[in-house]
């Protein structure tokens, strides 16, 4: 079978996303693939969820932050936005995205707009609601764990 020439192919862009949620949330490429489908067609509807395709190329995450890439349609860029702006939750765990970048290749997407983020992630013990407890610092910010579950804090709460 012959591909088919140039002008004929489909075209792609890439957006480079970041996740962000508490250090002690499990998720994995599926269940992001999943979250995003099910939000581009509440969204868009079946015909604009199809027309821009969106398809979860490469994916990594862990200690409560992550980044992925993902491949839409040329013209469903703003529609793709969109939907990721949607996404709040996956599988039960709170969830932020933002999107980072735009491009034209998967290569230029990873060199541009993902790698190192630049976060120093610590843990340390801090005293919070009169309790010593542990805490993930990233970036100045803390997520203190409670009962079973992580608040977030600064350090303007700690003085």
């Amino acid at each position: 079978m012959k591909h088919l020439p140039k002008h004929l192919r489909p075209r792609w862009r890439y957006l480079a996303v970041e996740l962000e949620s508490w250090p002690d949330a499990d998720i994995d490429r599926r269940d992001f693939q999943r979250s995003v489908w099910f939000a581009a067609q509440n969204l868009l509807g079946d015909a604009g969820s199809a027309d821009a395709d969106l398809k979860v190329l490469q994916f990594e995450f862990g200690d409560g932050t992550g980044e992925a890439i993902l491949r839409v349609r040329h013209g469903q860029v703003q529609a793709a936005r969109a939907a990721l702006a949607c996404v709040d939750e996956i599988r039960d765990d709170s969830v932020g995205l933002r999107v980072s970048g735009i491009s034209g290749t998967v290569r230029a997407c990873e060199e541009k707009y993902l790698g190192a983020d630049g976060q120093i992630r610590d843990e340390r013990k801090v005293v919070f609601e009169d309790a010593q407890r542990s805490a993930v610092e990233r970036d100045g910010l803390l997520d203190v764990r409670t009962d079973g579950a992580f608040a977030g804090a600064t350090e303007l709460d700690f003085e």
